[in-house]
């Protein structure tokens, strides 16, 4: 039996639909998914089967034009992430087409070392007409020389199959990477923390999802199967902690029952979950929460 194995970058701009591709393929939820862009802030690795094929799929942030630090290291993920795969996807949303960001992400894949297969997949397929998805294949054909093109619909499933078969054949051949049982080669801890800081995203929508992150401090395995999870909510002002809390704590219980649901799942075993909510005004300039993120502090330099 001839085993592949190899990495998978998924690129595009924010909400083009990365993070929802992953758990897609990988059939489980390992990559924090949102209506709002720039939700996922490490290169999440999600990891499938498909027959003798093993694929690491590694969900970057979104590619944009970065402001702030976070946002700079951010972007140096994503391309570290494309560089370092052996099969590029560029995720478009065919709603949205050819967009300035979709141009200069065009630009920077010219640049990545030829030899690279690098597929095309156009996502969110039932917004759009037939015949406006064939001219926008059309178009990105004529622009740039991709392998494969997919339409898909990550979030319904349409079109996913093929895209992992093609991937599948691929992949270099070689032994597998992971372990056959394990999806996701982030950290438990991590993956709590991303887990929390989804349901913070959603709970308060515009109020602040980038001014805040989230850190397990502690794991503790209890004698009874189940584990205490200690988390620590990093917010920048005074005047955002109490946005977190809520009124009479209502917002940080909603949000702590939700994420403890769905760790628990995740699990399949009882979790207790604790918040804390410490104001910390320069978070954002500090290596070790970057470190924390799975993020190169160095990469936010001007």
């Amino acid at each position: 039996m001839t085993t592949r194995a190899g990495f998978v970058a998924l690129i595009g701009e924010p909400n083009a639909g990365k993070s929802t591709l992953t758990n897609q393929m990988v059939g489980a939820k390992v990559s924090i998914v949102t209506h709002k862009v720039q939700t996922t802030r490490t290169r999440i690795r999600g990891v499938a089967l498909e027959g003798d094929s093993q694929l690491v799929f590694v969900d970057t942030p979104g590619l944009f034009r970065p402001r702030r630090r976070l946002d700079r290291a951010m972007v140096a993920a994503a391309w570290g992430g494309a560089a370092d795969a052996d099969v590029i996807v560029l995720m478009i949303e065919a709603h949205r087409g050819i967009t300035e960001g979709v141009e200069v992400i065009l630009e920077r894949l010219e640049q990545i070392e030829s030899g690279r297969k690098i597929a095309l997949a156009i996502n969110k397929i039932d917004r759009v007409k037939s015949e406006v998805l064939l001219s926008l294949t059309k178009d990105l054909n004529d622009r740039f020389p991709f392998a494969e093109t997919f339409m898909i619909s990550a979030e319904k499933g349409h079109g996913c199959n093929m895209l992992r078969q093609w991937l599948a054949q691929e992949l270099p051949e070689g032994p597998w990477l992971y372990p056959e049982d394990q999806i996701a080669d982030l950290p438990m801890r991590m993956i709590a923390a991303e887990m929390t800081r989804e349901k913070l995203t959603l709970r308060l929508h515009q109020e602040l999802p980038y001014q805040l992150t989230v850190e397990t401090e502690s794991w503790e395995e209890r004698k009874d199967g189940s584990a205490r999870v200690d988390q620590i909510i990093y917010v920048m002002r005074d005047g955002h902690k109490g946005i977190v809390l809520g009124n009479k704590g209502e917002t940080i219980k909603a949000v702590s029952k939700a994420a403890r649901e769905e760790l628990t799942e995740f699990l399949d075993r009882k979790v207790h979950l604790f918040l804390q909510v410490k104001v910390r005004p320069n978070w954002l300039e500090e290596s070790e929460r970057y470190s924390e993120m799975g993020l190169d502090f160095k990469d936010g330099n001007v």
